[in-house]
Order: structure tokens, then C-alpha cells, then sequence
């Protein structure tokens, strides 16, 4: 058992026994139910539990920035998840999408820009890695800002087969966190990106060759 630099325990996988897993249902999605204890803190072990876990794969999401105009590409669309939510259903968000079995995570970031906003997108700069909703999800995105040439950007994009409409718009990124502030961007990977974003927008520009 490793410690942290306190002295205090650190507790990993191993200390982890799984009683049983079953998969209840098998869509779209996956259920699976877990019944396992774990090791405490205080030492000794939990009493038994079960929880039933979401299985929808790994996503990356990238936010597409033109540093010349200093201007980020944003989609709407609508999603079922905030309907069922009682939020307004058309959200703002950054270009995301799920990475296939052997799919490189750079390779998806290009592959969906150019589904869901008609973007060639070029350099990429990571941000962060992810686990959605720890508690109840398996579900982790990786998120970047991808360099891309937003004059022209926006339209309906997506996917007919998917049932995805989605319209696209550039716009500057001071407007981009005036979006965010007022709730119009409310997905993770959106907030994460924004303002991973205006921590590091300066130095991003210069590493592009952009003044």
C-alpha cells in the first residue's frame, strides 16, 4: 500500500474485491451491476454493496480555435439527456465524439471536427483527461483545443444516419465566455475547455507563431 507524502494511506484497485458482475441490460448502452466491497480508510473492510454502473464508452472533445481571429468554433444541437432534465433540450457545446475500438484519440478530434462543423483541423493542445461521472460511469473524455481556420465557419453539419443536426458558429472568444458565464454552455468538457482556455489562450497563441 502506497502513502501519500502526509503518511496516510493511498488505496488502489487492489484493494478492491468483486463478489459478482452481471450485465442486466445490453443496448445502445450498457448496464453492468457490480456487488463488491472495498478496504476503509480507518482499516477493515466495507460490508458488501452493489451498484449498477453505465458502460458508453471513452469520448475526446475538442474545442476548434482560430488563434489569427481569436475566434472559437462552437455547435448546438439537441440532446435528450437535458430534456429529460427539464433544461432547455439545444445545448452549446464543443465538437465531441466516442472513440472506436483501436481509433487514436487525435485521430477522433479530426474526425469529428469535420463531421459536426466542416473543419480541417491542425495542431492539437491537450488539456485534460476526464472521468465524467465517477460514481455511476465508466465514461472518461479527453479533451483538447485544436488549431483550425474559422473564416467561413458555420452551417448544419453532422450526420444524417446518427440523427444529428447540428449548426455550427465562429465566434470571438471573449463571446465564447460570456456563452459559458450565463448558461449556455453547460456540458463538462465545455466549462474545462473555456477555461482551460483563458489560462493559457496567451501562450497557446505564441506557441501557434501567432503575436
Amino acid at each position: 500500500m502506497t502513502t501519500f507524502r502526509s503518511g496516510k494511506p493511498v488505496l488502489t484497485r487492489a484493494d478492491v474485491q468483486v463478489v459478482e458482475k452481471t450485465t442486466p441490460f445490453h443496448g445502445y448502452f450498457r448496464v453492468d451491476r457490480y456487488k463488491f466491497r472495498h478496504r476503509l480508510f480507518g482499516g477493515g473492510w466495507s460490508g458488501e454493496m452493489t451498484r449498477e454502473v453505465f458502460e458508453r464508452g471513452h469520448a475526446v472533445a475538442v474545442l476548434p480555435y482560430d488563434p489569427v481571429r481569436d475566434e472559437v468554433v462552437l455547435i448546438e444541437q439537441f440532446r435528450a439527456g437535458a430534456y429529460a432534465a427539464e433544461r432547455g433540450p439545444w445545448l452549446v457545446e464543443v465538437v465531441a465524439g466516442i472513440v472506436e475500438n483501436g481509433e487514436a484519440h487525435e485521430d477522433v478530434a479530426r474526425r469529428e471536427a469535420k463531421e459536426e462543423a466542416g473543419l480541417d483541423m491542425g495542431a492539437l493542445a491537450f488539456v485534460c483527461d476526464y472521468i465524467a461521472s465517477p460514481g455511476a460511469m465508466t465514461h472518461s473524455v479527453k479533451v483538447y483545443v485544436g488549431r483550425v481556420d474559422a473564416e467561413g465557419a458555420g452551417g448544419v453539419f453532422g450526420l444524417p444516419e446518427e440523427h444529428e443536426d447540428i449548426r455550427v458558429e465562429a465566434v470571438r472568444f471573449d463571446e465564447a465566455l460570456t456563452l459559458m458565464r450565463i448558461g449556455r454552455v453547460q456540458d463538462a468538457a465545455g466549462i474545462i475547455a473555456l477555461q482551460w482556455m483563458a489560462l493559457h489562450r496567451a501562450e497557446l497563441r505564441r506557441a501557434w507563431g501567432v503575436p
